[in-house]
C-alpha cells in the first residue's frame, strides 16, 4: 500500500480509537482503563511472538520480531515513556471535554512534527504548508472561543493545558518513530510489539498505585471500548509504521494525514454522546482539514 493510503487508513481507525477512547474514560477511573487496554495490546503481541516457537514458518514476515540488543531495547522503552506521558496527559484531558472539541486540538500535531522536522530532520516545508499552519493556527483560536460556550477556557482551563502537552509530547513520538523506522534500524512489527509490552510494563506501577489507594480516585468500570481502544490502535498504529518506513514518505505530511481522524471524531461525538454546538465548531473543524488539506498539497 502507497503511504498516502497508508495514512489515511491509519487516520480511519485512530478516529475510531478516539471514540472508543472517550466512551471508555468517560466518567471512569483512568488509570485502569490505560493499562488494561495496553494488556491487551501486549497480549496480542505475545502471542504473535511465540508462534515462530510453536510453529515454524506460519507467521507472516510483516509480522516477525528478531532478537534485539540491549541497547535497542533502550531505544524502544524510550519510545514507549515518550508516549505513557503523552498518553496520561490526554486520556486525562478527554475524559473531562468533549471529543469534538479535543480531537480538533489533538489534530493540531502536524503542525508541531512539521516544525520538529524542519528543525531536526531537515525537511522544507514549502509556502503551501506554513499556509496550512497559519490556517491550523486561526482555526484553533476560533475552537477556543466556540468551547468558552460550553464552559472550557482554552487559556485557564487545566485540561486543556493538559491536552497540549500530550499533543506536543505526541510530536515528538512521531518524530522519534521517524528515527526508529529507517530502514535498517527497526521493522514496523518490532517497534509496535516491544513499544506494546514496554507500555503495559510502565502502566503497571500505576495501575497498582490505584488499586491500592495511594491517592484519592474514581471508581473503575469495565467497558468493552477499552478491547476497542487497544485494537483500533494496533491496526492505526501498523498500518502509520509502514507508511513511515516508505522511502519517500515525509513524517509531517504522513502525521498530517493521519490526522484526518478528527473527522470521524468530531461526528463520532455529535452523533454518539449528543454534544454540542456542532454547527458552531464545523467552521473550525473544517479549518483544520484545510489546514491539513494544504500541507499535503505542499
Amino acid at each position: 500500500m502507497h503511504w498516502i493510503g497508508a495514512s489515511l487508513v491509519s487516520a480511519l481507525f485512530l478516529g475510531c480509537y478516539d471514540l472508543f477512547t472517550k466512551h471508555a474514560v468517560r466518567d471512569n477511573a483512568v488509570l485502569p482503563v490505560l493499562f488494561l487496554a495496553n494488556i491487551v495490546s501486549a497480549a496480542v503481541w505475545l502471542l504473535l511472538m511465540s508462534v515462530p516457537a510453536l510453529a515454524p514458518g506460519l507467521l507472516p514476515a510483516a509480522l516477525s520480531v528478531p532478537e534485539l540488543t540491549f541497547s535497542q531495547h533502550l531505544q524502544l522503552l524510550l519510545k514507549s515513556t515518550i508516549v505513557a506521558a503523552s498518553w496520561v496527559c490526554s486520556y486525562f484531558a478527554v475524559k473531562h471535554l468533549p471529543v469534538s472539541l479535543a480531537a480538533p486540538v489533538r489534530a493540531t500535531t502536524p503542525m508541531w512534527t512539521l516544525l520538529g522536522a524542519v528543525l531536526v530532520l531537515g525537511e522544507r516545508p514549502s509556502w503551501l504548508e506554513g499556509l496550512g499552519i497559519a490556517i491550523t493556527l486561526g482555526s484553533f483560536v476560533a475552537l477556543s472561543v466556540v468551547g468558552a460556550r460550553e464552559g472550557v477556557h482554552f487559556h485557564r482551563d487545566k485540561w486543556i493545558w493538559f491536552l497540549l502537552g500530550g499533543t506536543l509530547l505526541g510530536a515528538v513520538s512521531g518524530l522519534y518513530d521517524k528515527f526508529l523506522l529507517t530502514p535498517g534500524r527497526f521493522t514496523v512489527a518490532t517497534v509496535q510489539s516491544w513499544f506494546s509490552i514496554y507500555l503495559a510494563l510502565l502502566f503497571l506501577p500505576l495501575a497498582l498505585g490505584w488499586k491500592l489507594r495511594w491517592w484519592p480516585r474514581h471508581v473503575f468500570h469495565w467497558r468493552w471500548s477499552i478491547v476497542g481502544v487497544s485494537f483500533a490502535l494496533l491496526v492505526a498504529d501498523f498500518v502509520y509504521f509502514g507508511a513511515l518506513r516508505e522511502p519517500g514518505a515525509l513524517i509531517s505530511l504522513v502525521a498530517s494525514l493521519r490526522r484526518g481522524s478528527m473527522l470521524v471524531a468530531f461526528a463520532g461525538g455529535l452523533l454518539f454522546f449528543g454534544e454540542k454546538n456542532g454547527w458552531q465548531k464545523l467552521p473550525a473543524v473544517l479549518g483544520v482539514l484545510i489546514g491539513i488539506v494544504l500541507t499535503v498539497m505542499g
